[in-house]
């Protein structure tokens, strides 16, 4: 090649090589992830959202539990769980200050009984509409869109007998009529959450089938389950077991009932946790650790809101994050994980 040649052949392969490499990086939307958000039904468009509930059966304000859970375990609850029943007046103040935060943005998972002092017959036959229409305007005054379970693990409520007034079916009519007239009344802003416990001798029941409202009604499914860390105690298992139990006579577990009996519904861990009992320490990394492959598996499950308390109402279970240092270090782990990273939209 003659030297005269040679700036003109430079310049030309340096803008070949220019070209090559423009085609070869990533454009901004490929090198960035994007961000994950919710939409009109608080379903995240990518991740998982998380959430707790702290301070279970003691007297310290939940809120101030919350935050204390919070610090301990690195991350801010996206999900806010609270209860109520019957007339108590919700959201609070201090909820309502939970989730004007800035700094923390929170929604809120608010649980109400509200056939409490009546029965979920009475609720369905209109007799707790003035309950229902007070509510009605709270909530629409209150603006935010927040998730709503009414009665949460109602197996345990049910009474199968005929005019009790708490037949499975009782409670679907009961959720289906609160959700209507809430609808009715003009609420947008409640995403409703069917929260089952998803035990094993409530799935065998011949009633259970019946406690489902429909899935016009249903945003969410939800479940509240939790498995012990304390080898041979009552549901010794890791987070696989607590999504998988399945009924006494056979069939599907709750996971896999949820995804084909319901599909394309999304499912809410509403509260999980590991215990041990009070007195019997336990380490319970092995729960934590096992959450991640889990979730990965299960695209369906779009939040989990774990509940900490010392001694739960049984009085015999200790389901903190931090009995021990290591199931502590364990759940920090786990709270990192940027597959928690959602914002709320």
């Amino acid at each position: 090649m003659r030297l005269a040649k040679l700036p003109k052949f430079l310049t030309a392969l340096t803008a070949v090589l220019a070209g090559a490499g423009a085609a070869l990086a990533p454009t901004a939307a490929q090198a960035a992830p994007a961000t994950c958000t919710t939409d009109a039904k608080l379903v995240p468009t990518c991740n998982v959202l998380w959430g707790g509930a702290a301070g279970g059966f003691t007297s310290t304000p939940r809120d101030l539990a919350l935050k204390g859970w919070e610090k301990a375990s690195g991350r801010t609850a996206t999900i806010f769980h609270q209860y109520h029943k019957g007339n108590e007046v919700f959201p609070t103040k201090a909820e309502i200050a939970m989730t004007n935060d800035p700094a923390n943005p929170r929604v809120l998972l608010e649980n109400w009984k509200i056939a409490y002092g009546s029965t979920w017959a009475k609720v369905a036959q209109g007799q707790q509409d003035k309950r229902i229409d007070a509510f009605a305007a709270r909530a629409k005054a209150y603006g935010k869109k927040f998730f709503l379970v009414l009665n949460h693990e109602p197996e345990n409520d049910v009474i199968a007998r005929k005019g009790s007034g708490w037949e499975a079916k009782d409670f679907a009519a009961m959720y289906r009529h609160t959700i209507e007239r809430l609808r009715d009344q003009g609420v947008t802003n409640v995403v409703n959450v069917m929260a089952y416990m998803g035990n094993e001798k409530w799935m065998s029941q011949s009633w259970w089938a019946d406690l489902y409202p429909g899935d016009d009604v249903v945003d969410w499914i939800g479940l509240d389950s939790y498995v012990s860390a304390e080898k041979g105690y009552y549901h010794y298992g890791t987070f696989a077991d607590l999504l998988d139990r399945k009924p006494k006579k056979g069939g599907l577990g709750f996971y896999d009932w949820a995804t084909t009996k319901h599909a394309g519904k999304p499912v809410m861990v509403a509260e999980w946790g590991a215990y041990h009992r009070v007195g019997k320490i336990a380490d319970k990394s092995f729960v934590y650790d096992s959450v991640l492959a889990e979730l990965q598996k299960r695209p369906a499950i779009k939040a989990i809101v774990h509940f900490d308390t010392k001694k739960d109402d049984q009085g015999d279970r200790d389901i903190s994050i931090d009995s021990t240092p290591a199931s502590l270090a364990a759940f920090q782990k786990l709270a990192a994980d940027p597959i928690f990273d959602v914002e709320i939209n």
